[in-house]
């Protein structure tokens, strides 16, 4: 296919085409010249042969990514920055000087306006400093310097704002909804449906630990909804019949059945936007820091121009001073920084909610992991089933992925993969299941009660036995494996061995973190003290805790927090959820339970634990970069101030080299923070 130019969503077709072939390392595709350029492995026939076969309309792109795409930003932006650089060069060129004294004098007006607004509310801010800097220099009749620091403030505002919002779109996009299935209720019967069917006035069931789907009316049950992706609450909020539920916000307790309203653009994006924008999430404290100093710093740079002015009686020395300004820096910077570290996690598929969370990642000192699904592959399978009754191990297997499917934990999509891959039906023949976080599930099948879970909670909180006859057996159950109970009526009925290995990077992982710096690395995990000895003596934790409680791991972190430890929490499950919120920094893993991600401050990808250590290594070179900008600008903005008022360079000069400065600083600060 020859073309052009491209569409925003043609180029953007292509791009998610090109990244998800298998050979495909990276790409990218440029809209406006219609070229791709595409970083692979293998051989060069295979990408032409893909490319061949490409047309837009066979490729299935997930909506959110088409219609909440970066270019028109990108290329509104970029013409606004062309567009505001060739008018002041052919300005300068071409317009006679009274015109250009009288459009200078002009633009003023509203520098000016801005800063007497801040006086009016009684502020003493960087508005002011910037306006009487202009104005002293209209009066002066310098309008060559008035119009420089108008243009270099424009440009600083444009490169500002255009950073901001790419990285809040990245991060948008990056927690907007791309639900692929979902349960619906209809004549009684719940279906496993695609999302695409749901039509408003369909009921669609929602179980504990998972996203709400669509916004809509509770028609059934009752729930405690962890809203807070949406609104920043803390808490979660009790959503009954009548009650209304948006897309997004989670299920931590309970289950609905809701009367869905939305399908379509249901908005989650847009409230993600707004929630970001307005939220202090995305402001770390050294950030914060540089804006209360930048506003602090305005009342001492007019000290400073009025002593120097009472000292030498030179209006042109006092100038020096007024011109150059560390607050234009330091508020532009700093953000800078901050927004290209969160957008280059992106890039390599780690999602941040916020600055504070890169800086507390730079500070830790305490590493908790969770073991399954974690430090275990995020994709444990089941290697054999052992009946312990009358039935076979495919009925077995039916009845538990029958249980298990309705449930976001790694065990529980072993159980459900194996039944598949055997080709076993398993229709809804249940009734109400209920599930208990870290224990496992009950419900009933034919008038009788079904357990299936932990050994704790099969034989201890259910009370369930072993027929006599299968107590040798169940004595001589394959070690190796993860057990997971299932009982009938109070007997054991099976017991399914899953193998859940270890990830080949997790004892590297654990090495770099010592190496980063990280005090003390601890695992916790439900399972058994053999299993958790193990994997412990494997991967060289300096501390682990076997048949935990959610509660034991979240009481765990703030012992440690208490100690004065910053503490990282990675997890995947709902049990994992306590601990995620009562961390300094809890990280989710992207396949886990979604309420482990909703409530995480920052999620990377399942594939690879190595990227736990990329982002501890991309937080401190954040925290590096800030305090190198902070250097940069004293330096070089005191060095200006003291040429100005030792009278080796003119005002005009000192304002021109000031504001390229902090340009250059902001530019620096865009750049990516690791090689």
């Amino acid at each position: 296919m020859v073309c052009s130019r491209m569409t925003y969503r043609e180029a953007d077709t292509l791009l998610y085409y090109l990244q998800n072939l298998p050979n495909v390392k990276d790409a990218k595709v440029y809209d406006r010249t219609a070229d791709a350029a595409i970083v692979y492995s293998g051989g060069r026939d295979v990408l032409i042969q893909a490319l061949q076969k490409f047309h837009y309309e066979d490729v299935a792109v997930p909506s959110h990514l088409l219609d909440h795409s970066a270019r028109d930003l990108n290329d509104f932006y970029q013409e606004k920055l062309i567009r505001k650089i060739l008018l002041r060069l052919l300005g300068k060129c071409f317009v006679p000087s009274p015109v250009k004294t009288v459009v200078t004098s002009l633009k003023t007006l509203r520098y000016l306006t801005k800063g007497v607004k801040c006086l009016l509310k009684g502020n003493l801010e960087v508005p002011v400093l910037d306006a009487t800097a202009i104005g002293v220099s209209v009066i002066r009749r310098d309008f060559n310097t008035a119009g420089s620091i108008m243009f270099l403030l424009g440009i600083g505002e444009i490169l500002e704002e255009w950073t901001h919002k790419k990285s809040v779109g990245d991060l948008a996009r990056s927690m907007s909804l791309n639900i692929g299935k979902v349960w619906m209720r209809r004549d009684g019967q719940e279906m496993l449906v695609s999302s695409n069917r749901i039509l408003p006035g369909d009921e669609v069931i929602v179980h504990m630990g998972h996203i709400i789907p669509f916004d809509g009316i509770v028609v059934a049950g009752e729930a405690m909804v962890n809203q807070a992706s949406l609104t920043g609450e803390g808490l979660p909020v009790k959503k009954e019949v009548d009650g209304y539920v948006y897309a997004g916000t989670v299920v931590e307790e309970g289950e609905l059945t809701i009367c869905v309203k939305k399908v379509s653009g249901n908005t989650r994006y847009e409230k993600v936007i707004a929630m970001i924008e307005e939220s202090e999430k995305l402001k770390s404290g050294l950030e914060s820091k540089a804006e209360h100093l930048a506003d602090r710093l305005v009342p001492y740079t007019f000290l400073g121009t009025g002593l120097v002015w009472l000292l030498t009686r030179s209006v042109t020395k006092a100038l020096s001073v007024l011109m150059v300004d560390f607050s234009c820096a330091l508020k532009l910077a700093m953000p800078i920084t901050v927004l290209s570290a969160i957008r280059e996690a992106s890039a390599s598929h780690i999602t941040v909610k916020g600055g504070k969370y890169l800086e507390a990642m730079a500070a830790a000192t305490t590493v908790v992991f969770d073991k399954t699904g974690t430090l275990t592959k995020a994709r444990p399978t089941v290697k054999e089933v052992i009946p312990f009754g009358d039935e076979s191990a495919s009925e077995m297997l039916r009845i538990a992925a029958c249980l298990e499917e309705h449930f976001p934990h790694s065990m529980a999509k072993a159980v459900v993969k194996a039944a598949k891959d055997q080709n076993l039906e398993h229709e809804e023949m249940h009734s109400k299941v209920e599930y208990i976080v870290a224990h496992g599930i009950h419900s009933s099948i034919a008038g009788q009660k079904v357990v299936i879970g932990s050994y704790h909670f099969v034989f201890e909180d259910e009370s369930c036995v072993i027929r006599e006859e299968f107590r040798e057996r169940f004595e001589h159950l394959p070690k190796k494996y993860s057990h997971l109970y299932l009982a009938i009526e109070n007997e054991l009925a099976a017991v399914i061995c899953i193998e859940d290995p270890l990830r080949e990077e997790a004892a590297a992982v654990v090495e770099a973190l010592r190496n980063e710096g990280i005090q003390k690395i601890v695992m916790m995990t439900g399972d058994s003290e053999r299993a958790a000895a193990a994997i412990a003596e494997r991967i060289g934790v300096d501390e682990y805790y076997s048949e935990v409680l959610p509660e034991d791991k979240a009481n765990f972190v703030q012992k440690e927090k208490a100690a004065g430890n910053t503490v990282i929490m990675l997890g995947d499950g709902i049990n994992d959820s306590p601990a995620l919120s009562a961390a300094d920094v809890g990280i989710a893993i992207s396949d886990g339970a979604e309420i482990a991600r909703e409530i995480a401050d920052i999620t990377i990808a399942a594939d690879d634990l190595l990227e736990l250590v990329t982002l501890l290594r991309l937080s401190k070179a954040m925290t590096r970069r800030i305090q190198k900008n902070y250097r940069a600008i004293l330096g070089i903005n005191g060095g200006l101030i003291t040429l100005g008022v030792c009278g080796v360079i003119q005002p005009t000069i000192s304002a021109l080299l000031h504001n390229t400065s902090t340009l250059g600083i902001s530019l620096q600060s865009m750049k990516n923070l690791l090689p």
